[in-house]
């Protein structure tokens, strides 16, 4: 007698490959037995299968328990149990790609023959890619392994009324299966002792067998991290979902504490901020992006700042420029235990955090507490105002040297002779304003640019009195860069916006100017993504706008004649031409990257490069995880729910005063804003222990210790549920 027994999984075709077998020799006139014996009813579930040949009839009715030869229909259950009570020389066929030499270690001694049936199937269309049935086309290989002719194959499919396709894959079997002896030794089977019996009071007496069902599995669940989108979108380089996290728990001087590992100045970017962060935020294409500027606004308005570190090291080191790349680079330097110079040629900190940017939109009492945690480290400040000849001097009085000076250099265009004492440049407009030097009652204001300088030199001329201001832009609203807040907010107060209108020249009309436009029209976008711009050539292609002021705020760029000339200019790299310490560059004079958390990005990152450099020490953070897109987010599991917008002063109120415009999430003890609007957060890719996995676990083979889960995955059958059900994509399932 013969006796087969086969592996496979539901859905594969096991059972009837057993049948086609023994259909086979029936034909030839062998007495034979064919039957399953399934572990589950599901498909997927593994499944064995019994074949017995014989020239007398045959009585036995059990399963086989020491087969001649071993057929595997998938490639997740070969391992060394199928040669569990297999008999010497006797024949394994395996569903692989692989050729039987891959196999010598886990086989050695034994016959195997490997055949890839799985692609021959997917290829014939035999069932489907996820679960191809692979019967027919083994019997082809099968035939080949018993020396059986292919036709005989053939005649048994046609018996059972299998189709060309199957016929065609059991032909190609035929011919594709490779066989082989492999070297070495056949392992003794492990042998098997009677268990001892259990005592009758035994808590395990009466249980259910457990069955090792990971053995079944095809798939396997994992956890991992992922980096937060909004973490990744932050030029600053804040930890978001954490200190978000630390708000939702109620407690925001953990939410402080963890800002303040990235940023010194969390009440400014709270204020500030174009919020990059929110646009990345996965939940804005749920509902609406959570408001996480305002969070963040709101731990540095509620928490408690650590106490300051004094400095204890011995190298010092100078920091020129105080605006946000200036103070970030001089409060984490001062952080590792550096004595800071911070070197300032204005008469007062925060560069143009203090003199251009309106107090209606960063409250001078807010720049300056944020300033004063930042001197309490033991920050000596100097103001003077740094030459090339006096950086040189710095290298020999530090041992490094910092440079953040921003974009001093305002963009000027050529607009003839006819505007003077009638054109200013923004951000001198902004700073007289901020002093009280200046009022234009009752004045026609143009504004030319479409930047953040643009619009709140705009809104800040209302304030000082202008009778009508408009803004003056050579592309249309929807490309101006300015944040589109500012831009609402500058419309509602009464700024009028003159789009697709480039300036070239200005001449004097009485005491007024007439500033000579021509029309544009928006041409194809650029590198930038921004549409470009062409000049209307038809015959009414330029016009006039009369204004008693012009106001020019085309950006800034870095004055590089404090470097050697030559300079090459990369953030993070020393910068060569000076013979003692080493000197780097960040912030807006390195990158231009004009945002105020760019250049606190940069400042941080600089401090980290300046003390490698002193003392070889790398405490850059390691390569981030991939981001968690939105497929990473099983967003239908959560429900919802209106983001918190915060307070803003009517513009009936706010157009003749300077008091702050966003007033910041409703401080109120009973409905918690913040807290709430902070538990919209997704956590995306992070896990925050919701439980969802555990709970739904079908089988409870994923346990959770403290703050720990375990997968058992020696019960696990990689049904995948605990992926299904984990709403931030944190765990995932692989193919075995």
């Amino acid at each position: 007698m013969v006796e087969m027994t086969l592996y496979g999984r539901g859905g594969q075709g096991g059972v009837t490959l057993a049948k086609l077998i023994a259909t086979v020799f029936f034909r030839r006139g062998a007495y034979v037995q064919a039957f399953g014996v399934y572990a589950a009813e599901r498909s997927g579930a593994p499944v064995q299968a019994f074949v017995r040949i014989s020239d007398a009839e045959i009585t036995n009715h059990n399963q086989v328990k020491t087969p001649d030869h071993v057929i595997v229909l998938d490639r997740t259950l070969i391992s060394s149990a199928i040669v569990e009570g297999l008999k010497p020389g006797g024949w394994i066929l395996l569903n692989t790609p692989e050729p039987p030499g891959a196999f010598k270690a886990l086989l050695p001694g034994r016959r195997v023959a490997c055949v890839d049936a799985t692609s021959i199937a997917v290829e014939e269309r035999l069932g489907t890619r996820a679960v191809p049935i692979v019967n027919t086309t083994l019997l082809g290989a099968a035939a080949r392994m018993f020396d059986v002719p292919v036709e005989e194959a053939i005649a048994a499919l046609a018996n059972l009324r299998f189709g060309e396709s199957n016929v065609r894959a059991a032909r190609r079997a035929f011919d594709a299966v490779r066989q082989e002896t492999l070297p070495g030794a056949t392992a003794s089977p492990p042998q098997r002792t009677a268990a001892a019996p259990r005592d009758v009071l035994d808590d395990a007496v009466g249980e259910a067998p457990r069955l090792r069902t990971g053995s079944w599995a095809s798939r396997q669940p994992h956890r991992r991290t992922l980096t937060p989108p909004c973490n990744r979108g932050c030029p600053a380089g804040n930890e978001v979902r954490g200190f978000v996290e630390a708000i939702q728990r109620g407690d925001p001087t953990a939410a402080l504490d963890v800002l303040l590992e990235t940023t010194p100045l969390p009440g400014v970017c709270g204020r500030v901020c174009p919020a990059p962060c929110m646009n990345a935020c996965n939940r804005r294409l749920f509902d609406e992006a959570v408001n996480i500027r305002d969070l963040e606004r709101y731990a540095a308005d509620h928490g408690t700042r650590p106490p300051a570190v004094r400095p204890w090291r011995a190298e010092t080191v100078a920091v020129v420029g105080s605006g946000p790349a200036g103070l970030s680079a001089t409060y984490y330097l001062a952080r590792l235990g550096y004595p800071v110079t911070l070197i300032e040629a204005g008469a007062e900190l925060g560069g143009l955090l203090r003199t251009g940017i309106p107090e209606y939109r960063l409250p001078r009492d807010v720049l300056d507490e944020e300033i004063r945690h930042i001197l309490d480290h033991g920050v000596t400040v100097c103001h003077e105002r740094v030459t090339l000849a006096s950086l040189a001097e710095l290298t020999t009085r530090f041992a490094a040297v910092f440079v953040g000076s921003g974009l001093q250099a305002e963009e000027r265009i050529d607009l003839g002779e006819g505007g003077d004492g009638v054109v200013l440049s923004g951000l001198t407009f902004l700073d007289e304003a901020r002093r009280g030097g200046i009022r234009l009652d009752g004045e026609h204001v143009l504004v030319v640019g479409g930047g953040n300088t643009a619009v709140d030199a705009a809104r800040t001329a209302i304030r000082v009195g202008a009778g009508d201001v408009r803004i003056v832009y050579r592309r249309t609203r929807a490309e101006m860069p300015a944040i589109g807040e500012e831009i609402d907010e500058a419309l509602e107060e009464g700024v009028r916006i003159e789009e697709l209108a480039a300036p070239v020249r200005i001449r004097r009309a009485g005491d007024a100017a007439l500033l000579t436009c021509r029309r544009m029209r928006l041409g194809e976008p650029g590198a930038d993504g921004r549409r470009g711009v062409v000049p209307d050539v038809s015959e009414d292609g330029y016009f006039d706008l009369r204004g008693d002021r012009v106001i020019l705020a085309l950006g800034q760029s870095a004055d590089l004649r404090i470097l050697p000339e030559g300079s090459q200019i990369r953030e993070g790299a020393a910068l060569v031409g000076f013979a003692s310490a080493p000197v780097f560059l960040g912030g807006d004079f390195a990158t231009n990257e004009g945002t105020v958390a760019a250049a606190i990005g940069s400042g941080r990152r600089a401090a980290l490069h300046l003390h490698r450099a002193l003392t070889g020490e790398d405490l850059f953070p390691p390569e981030p995880a991939p981001v968690a897109t939105p497929e990473h987010v099983t967003m239908h599991i959560f429900m919802p729910a209106p983001g918190a917008h915060g307070r803003v002063t009517p513009a009936s109120e706010r157009r003749n005063t300077f008091t702050e415009v966003r007033r910041g999430l409703p401080d109120d003890p009973v409905f918690h804003v913040a807290e709430d609007e902070a538990a919209r957060c997704f956590s995306c890719g992070v896990c925050n222990q919701c439980d969802r996995c555990v709970q739904y676990c079908p089988e409870g083979v994923l346990v959770r210790r403290g703050e720990e889960f375990f997968f058992d995955y020696g019960q696990c059958k990689g049904c995948g549920v605990c992926a299904s059900v984990c709403p931030r994509g944190v765990v995932y399932l692989t193919e075995l």
